[in-house]
């Protein structure tokens, strides 16, 4: 049998707006009363309806997600940061798959004004004019995961040029000099661009000329790593080494070689992007520039729910690399 609230009132002998308060930790009764309360609650397995507790202190408990594709390993793990981290919390979580060039961004949008929740993450995507103009008609927090925008919205994400540089810089500190690079979506200011700076400073820094040809573009896909790999080698027959911006263009890459009998790391070196999964069970483990994907997810929460507060500030999380097989010196 389903109880209401009304059902709760009447075995404990108190109004509706009492059990309402103590639902929503309000002031206004005793503790006994409260405890009286709580114990009929307990014996009568009442579950109190999140809108319904949202219409008196205004709070549904739940977080819209707004990612590119739910099956992209890179978005999964912060997805799961995100949830472990509301669970904790007493929220619930709606995800919403944009798709990869988020055509049903607005559509998701207008979906979560309606469900009413209580802030919005929102993962990758590139943060357009129109969805800012729409969350700020919504008057909703908002914390972006891994991109950022030209507006005043708090972000959390590593530095793409820091790190990269810091990838490249390491195969340079074994002895490879002709290094190339699989670069993200051509044109991306947020995720392709400040990647190939940091390639290029870091090539720079050791006084080696940076050549167009040896960076091709990919989707951050695994089958546009294959097709990268293959463009790469072809306009460049000397690389001994390969920088990729996701560990799932890594794993394609890998595909390739290993279809062209070109050894992993004997012939060639290879260092992915975001330490996912996929780095892990790749054959051979794929040396990859690690960011905190989980930790981010986490703290996005964090962050969300602390900006109705106004302390809330962006942050750069810390990269590091996890060595493991694909990357081999070659050092004189």
């Amino acid at each position: 049998m389903s109880y209401t609230i009304k059902d709760v009132a009447k075995k404990a002998n108190v109004s509706v707006a009492t059990v309402s308060r103590i639902l929503n930790n309000l002031p206004g009764y005793s503790e006994k009363t409260k405890e009286k309360v709580l114990r009929v609650i307990a014996e009568m397995g009442y579950q109190p309806n999140a809108i319904a507790r949202g219409l008196i202190n205004k709070k549904t408990k739940t977080l819209g997600v707004l990612l590119p594709a739910v099956s992209d390993t890179f978005a999964s793990v912060v997805l799961s940061g995100i949830e472990d981290m509301a669970h904790d919390l007493d929220y619930s979580v709606m995800v919403c798959n944009t798709d990869k060039d988020g055509i049903r961004t607005m559509k998701y949008l207008q979906a979560l004004r309606e469900k009413q929740v209580d802030g919005i993450i929102f993962i990758s995507e590139f943060f357009k004019d129109e969805y800012y103009n729409a969350i700020t008609a919504m008057k909703l927090p908002i914390v972006l995961v891994s991109t950022k925008s030209p507006y005043d919205i708090p972000f959390i994400k590593v530095d793409d040029e820091k790190a990269v540089f810091d990838g490249v810089t390491y195969l340079l500190d074994r002895g490879h000099r002709s290094i190339g690079m699989i670069a993200g979506t051509k044109g991306d200011t947020i995720a392709t661009l400040p990647r190939i700076e940091g390639y290029k400073k870091a090539l720079k820094e050791q006084n080696i000329v940076f050549e167009t040809k040896k960076v091709v573009y990919g989707d951050f896909g695994f089958d546009s790593g294959i097709a990268a790999a293959e463009e790469l080698l072809e306009q460049n027959k000397d690389l001994t080494a390969i920088f990729c911006s996701s560990d799932e263009m890594a794993a394609g890459a890998l595909s390739y070689l290993y279809r062209m009998s070109i050894r992993v790391p004997d012939e060639i070196s290879l260092i992915g992007y975001d330490n996912t999964k996929v780095a892990e069970m790749a054959i051979p483990p794929l040396t990859t520039v690690g960011q905190p994907l989980y930790e981010m997810g986490k703290n996005s929460v964090r962050m969300l729910l602390e900006l109705e507060e106004g302390k809330t500030e962006s942050m750069i999380m810390p990269h590091k690399i996890a060595e493991r097989e694909t990357v081999k010196s070659i050092r004189k």
